[in-house]
């Protein structure tokens, strides 16, 4: 059976300017926390590696954007350094950053690529993390200014922003199961976090509309919760997680409003955040134009077993438990389940309550560890990698089919890069990277890709 995709569908890769560029301390650079943070606990990066070097496209972007056009990328979705492009968060443009930007962004547009720019991905400069980070409004006006200077110095050639990805990643990780710094575990701080960046990627998308003739949008990672069985108990369950990892960041950006039972929620618990008079108007009128998806794994859920400890930290999982479904499929290297179908139950949903929204599949991708055993005759056989992209693009065409507006295929990601305390555990990419050479080199599924890219399908 032929699948074949609509005409202009989008296919590229993904990835995020710490992950990626490396020269962490080069070219007038501030730190960020990943910097910082790196210094204090190196040991809590996988092999004590951190973000200094990564994989080097701050020197290589050339010859690896003529890569990319090589296995048939038409689009590529890449983030500006905050701290980068205004060392410190406030103050002056870095001028070398604003013109490798520069560069990056004419680079991919001669080989005929689209450039997707994000503004923020997980990367808070050092200064404005030592004010509280997004705790503090200041902080979030502060991004607004900064996504204002991008959009004036490139929005003439860029048409497709991102304000955040995964907004919610850093409030799971920086302010709840401490994944990411600054390392609080404070449920009523994450509250407060998720609310601010609403509110600046709310402020960041209306310094748009006085400036910008493309689209805005954010990137949220969407994961299905479903329940155990149908028992009341274990589809309440669902519904909140539901509330807490999608709902929470996906109503206010497209609907430009919060759930009213997750509100009514985390003030039975005193978790509401600070609001201010005028927030209610700010977000309803600053929603997305372009929703970029990015789908891993399923969540799959049950009724609680056992009353959560009243002096423990509020945390989501007061109201569910996780459930492992028998005879699941499974990436054994991330811990993570397989389900191909997700991405369909996304898209519909977006069809049937967010008034069918534009979006696109902005990350999807398998990362795993060790593989170079899979290496044969020079090239890494990932098998397994085609098959759980075929797997993901055959739902997709499904959903397309079924009159969803889904517009393309990112794959988390173009070449091996920097999985934050991961490191370089486990490998993504198309392109295989030599971390002692920096060298790239194809993984069959480049090939494959480039194959589906040309004939817009398989």
């Amino acid at each position: 059976m032929k699948r074949e995709f609509p005409e202009g569908f989008w296919w590229g890769s993904a990835t995020s300017s710490t992950q990626l560029e490396g020269a962490a301390s080069e070219g007038g650079k501030g730190k960020n926390i990943w910097d910082h943070w790196y210094e204090i606990e190196p040991g809590r990066f996988f092999d004590g590696v951190g973000p200094e070097q990564t994989s080097g496209f701050y020197h290589r972007y050339r010859d690896d954007i003529a890569l990319m056009k090589e296995i048939g990328h038409n689009t590529y979705r890449f983030s500006i350094s905050w701290s980068r492009l205004i060392p410190g968060g406030e103050g002056p443009v870095n001028e070398e950053a604003a013109t490798f930007y520069g560069n990056v962004i004419d680079e991919l547009l001669r080989h005929g690529i689209e450039p997707f720019v994000t503004l923020y991905h997980f990367d808070m400069p050092k200064e404005m993390q030592d004010q509280g980070g997004f705790e503090n409004r200041r902080v979030a006006e502060a991004f607004a200014r900064y996504a204002n200077i991008c959009f004036e110095r490139y929005g003439d050639r860029v048409k497709k922003w991102f304000t955040f990805n995964e907004p919610i990643v850093p409030v799971e990780g920086g302010y709840l199961y401490d994944f990411h710094y600054p390392n609080i575990v404070d449920g009523k701080k994450a509250s407060q976090v998720a609310y601010h960046t609403m509110i600046a990627s709310a402020l960041a998308i209306s310094e748009y509309r006085k400036v910008g003739d493309g689209k805005i949008g954010i990137i949220l990672n969407l994961t299905p919760s479903y329940p155990r069985s149908e028992h009341p108990a274990d589809v309440k369950a669902s519904r909140i997680a539901d509330l807490f990892f999608n709902r929470s960041f996906l109503d206010p950006s497209v609907l430009g409003e919060y759930p009213q039972e997750l509100i009514d929620l985390l003030a039975d618990y005193d978790h509401l955040p600070a609001v201010l008079e005028g927030d209610r108007e700010l977000l309803k009128q600053n929603t997305i134009d372009l929703l970029g998806v990015n789908y891993y794994q399923p969540r799959r859920v049950k009724a609680k077993a056992y009353l959560p400890n009243p002096e423990a930290p509020f945390m989501p999982e007061w109201f569910f438990d996780h459930y492992e479904m028998p005879g699941r499929k499974m990436n054994p290297y991330r811990g993570w389940e397989i389900y191909e179908k997700g991405i369909y139950d996304i898209m519909m949903n977006l069809k049937e309550n967010y008034g069918n929204i534009e979006s696109f599949v902005s990350e999807n991708g398998m990362g795993v560890q060790d593989e170079g055993r899979f290496e044969k005759e020079g090239m890494i056989h990932d098998d397994y990698r085609i098959d759980f992209i075929r797997g993901h693009l055959e739902w997709l065409h499904a959903a397309i089919q079924e009159g969803c507006q889904a517009k393309g295929y990112h794959l988390w990601t173009f070449m091996d890069n920097w999985s934050w305390m991961n490191a370089y555990k486990n490998r993504y990419g198309f392109y295989q990277v030599d971390l002692d050479t920096m060298e790239r080199k194809p993984k069959k599924s480049a090939h494959w890709f480039r194959e589906v890219s040309m004939q817009n399908g398989f």
